[in-house]
């Protein structure tokens, strides 16, 4: 039994919190966390936290912003309470894959699960496939251009902006005399050869017009250049910030998406590792493993897959996305290529996060057509939004094994082919290395 310490749980994962509470033998606080009927949140601590050490445990998953906001007011709550040090324990942490990048690209997750999705809806091809010898070209470089055309396209693209013409469309730029602000200075007074004394009315620019007064040459002076990006908020610092400013002291978190997210931090963060876990399912769980090959379903994932098949002396093999341009105007598809050699093995897809399960269920169906006899998925947070269930149910997955850092009790009975693992002694035993004071890289080590 740990003495002097707090267990404080959220509602994203009462079944987590149940468990870390009885492995370190403390009840957990008693609190009242609901929300009124006009949805603002409302929490009250019914044990005391003067003095202690507080660890607020809250997942990523489920309703995101609203379990947020709760942990914020639950760690306020605790600081307003003079608790001696709190703690925000997130095993999957929240917003972690917008540190840097605009998350608009292809791919995105669904704002919403669709409906009437049947099995026979999904192809898991590439879009556009890749080239390969006697094979016809893609759609968008078939039609009456080929490669040659589009070659030219982006030749003439290139030169025009080297030479600093903006106007593509065959719209002659309009003189100096015929633009909107000549034409207002000139009315105004302000024209070569007027004095100041000489304006008779208020200063009129471009902002005070009406939009409809422009003419077409105007309007296409204002619009944007191809290839232009539109600007995304980020909210990778904002989440940081506002987690110290409700007054955290310590985060404890687990396979951060990007590890570069701790930079955001003025607090320490210690971002443990679920391959230990997944390298205990290895060799228990799966016949002859020495035998497997791990693979990597994007670049991205590469140094968490190869830390794996190092330590555990396996093959590696990396699946490449090609993201080429079908014409010159539109989105860049990406297209899956396999890097090594998997025929007649088993191959263990490893990554860190599963949302709509698109590359997974895709990258299975490449191992599978390059010769895979079995495709295990094995994933630290399984977020499975969206239609991702029945996406992986009609996939050519064999067997996904995700931890239990959101809950996973819903996923489990749509889904026969999901195994859960527990992470809950993980979590609780950094809760006692830190609240003891004793180092937390030993649980690196140990994996």
């Amino acid at each position: 039994m740990v003495r002097n310490i707090v267990v404080l749980g959220g509602n994203s994962h009462p079944a987590l919190v149940d468990i870390i509470s009885n492995t370190l033998g403390v009840p957990p606080c008693n609190r009242i966390l609901n929300k009124f009927s006009v949805g603002e949140s409302r929490l009250e601590i019914q044990d005391s936290v003067r003095g202690k050490d507080v660890y607020i445990i809250q997942s990523g998953s489920g309703k995101v912003n609203d379990n947020f906001i709760d942990l914020c007011i639950m760690i306020s709550a605790c600081k307003t309470g003079s608790a001696k040090r709190v703690t925000a324990v997130l095993p999957l942490f929240p917003y972690s894959r917008q540190p840097d990048l605009p998350y608009n690209k292809i791919g995105a997750p669904l704002s919403k699960a669709p409906t009437d999705v049947n099995r026979g809806d999904f192809t898991f091809e590439s879009r556009p496939s890749t080239p390969g010898p006697g094979q016809p070209q893609s759609a968008g470089l078939s039609n009456g251009t080929g490669m040659d055309g589009l070659q030219r396209k982006l030749v003439k693209t290139s030169l025009e902006q080297q030479n600093g013409n903006s106007y593509t469309n065959g719209i002659t730029p309009p003189r100096r005399s015929d633009t909107i602000d000549s034409t207002s200075s000139l009315t105004n007074g302000r024209g070569r050869g007027s004095s100041s004394g000489s304006q008779s009315g208020p200063a009129f620019t471009t902002h005070d017009m009406d939009p409809s007064m422009l003419t077409k040459e105007a309007k296409s002076v204002f619009q944007a250049k191809p290839g232009y990006k539109q600007w995304v908020a980020q909210a990778g610092t904002l989440v940081a910030d506002l987690l110290t400013c409700a007054g955290a002291d310590h985060i404890i978190t687990m396979d951060l998406h990007d590890a570069q997210y701790q930079g955001f931090f003025d607090i320490p963060v210690d971002n443990l590792y679920g391959k230990g876990l997944l390298k205990h399912y290895i060799r228990t769980r799966i016949p002859d493993y020495k035998d497997a090959v791990i693979v990597s379903p994007d670049a991205g994932g590469a140094k968490r897959a190869t830390a794996i098949a190092d330590d555990l002396n396996m093959e590696f093999a990396l699946i490449h996305k090609e993201r080429r341009p079908t014409r010159i105007t539109d989105r860049q598809n990406a297209t899956m290529m396999l890097v090594g050699d998997v025929a007649k093995k088993v191959c263990i897809l490893v990554d860190d996060l599963a949302d709509t399960s698109n590359t997974i269920t895709r990258a299975a169906k490449l191992l599978k057509k390059e010769g895979a006899t079995q495709v295990y998925a094995l994933l630290t947070h399984g977020v499975f939004s969206g239609d991702a269930i029945t996406r992986i149910n009609a996939s050519a997955l064999d067997k996904v094994v995700v931890t239990n850092s959101v809950p996973q009790d819903d996923h489990s009975r749509l889904c026969p082919k999901l195994e859960v693992l527990e992470v809950g002694g993980l979590f609780a035993e950094a809760i006692r290395r830190v609240h003891h004071g004793e180092s937390i890289s030993t649980l690196f080590l140990a994996q």
